[in-house]
């Protein structure tokens, strides 16, 4: 068996002491040494009835005589006195389970406003959208019993076949504001009676009285289309006599028209 230092005997030894002294302590309290507050003092004095024991030289014990009161001894011992010194601290404990969600907070308030940001980079550049037509017409045409189409023979110009030749109309394929233009050329001693038309309605007139020199007569106009839209010249029916003039040679009969700005939805 390994020999204790002179420290661990030292601390043994005081314990010793200290416990000793404390059971000393203890057993010479009045307290704990008195007799019990409920119990009534015992009169130190011999019983009556003592002449009534036996005989000196009997033979027989002498009677026992009853003790009220026994002392109690409790020993109490301060632990404050014997408390050590603070222990080290442990080792954190794992994780607990998360908690319940909690209801959203209210609304903070509205914060400083933030800086400039970088510019973008750029975009594709816009898809143009364009229409254009120019068409003429080589032949005379007197007018019939009904109204007819002023049809074309000639093509100038002709974007994305917008015009059609055969029926002689433009049809709208870009919405937008268009400008059109017809020019004419007159019959002598004859009436010039035609309307530039907007789907079925009369839109513009050209307009020339008979005379005995033909002249150049000429309209314009814009109109806000919408795809499907139609425009073509109309010759008027006949009430009196109707033409209009042209030849192999020279072109008298034009018309014309391009789209000047693209609807809303096409920019």
């Amino acid at each position: 068996m390994p020999a204790r230092t002179d420290g661990e005997n030292s601390g043994i030894t005081s314990w010793t002491d200290m416990l000793g002294f404390l059971l000393l302590l203890s057993l010479s309290s009045p307290v704990a040494m008195g007799p019990h507050p409920s119990a009534p003092p015992d009169p130190c004095s011999h019983c009556r009835c003592d002449h009534l024991g036996p005989a000196e030289g009997s033979g027989d014990p002498p009677p026992l005589r009853e003790f009220r009161h026994v002392p109690e001894v409790r020993t109490y011992i301060n632990m404050t006195i014997l408390k050590g010194d603070k222990g080290d601290r442990g080792i954190m404990g794992t994780a607990g389970k998360a908690g319940l969600e909690g209801p959203p907070g209210s609304r903070g308030p509205v914060g400083s406003k933030g800086g400039k940001g970088r510019a973008g980079l750029p975009g594709e550049p816009c898809k143009a959208q364009h229409s254009a037509f120019s068409v003429g017409r080589r032949k005379s045409l007197h007018s019939l019993d009904a109204y007819q189409t002023l049809v074309f023979d000639t093509v100038f110009v002709n974007l994305h076949d917008h015009f059609d030749m055969f029926q002689g109309k433009f049809s709208c394929r870009v919405p937008g504001v268009y400008f059109f233009n017809l020019n004419i050329h007159t019959w002598n001693f004859k009436e010039t009676y035609l309307h530039i038309m907007h789907n079925d309605a009369e839109r513009a007139i050209v307009y020339a009285q008979p005379s005995e020199r033909s002249i150049m007569q000429s309209q314009s106009l814009m109109l806000e289309l919408e795809p499907g839209d139609q425009v073509w010249v109309r010759l008027y029916k006949r009430e009196r006599e109707n033409a209009i003039y042209s030849d192999d040679v020279d072109v008298y009969i034009t018309f014309n028209g391009y789209l000047i700005k693209p609807g809303a939805g096409d920019n």
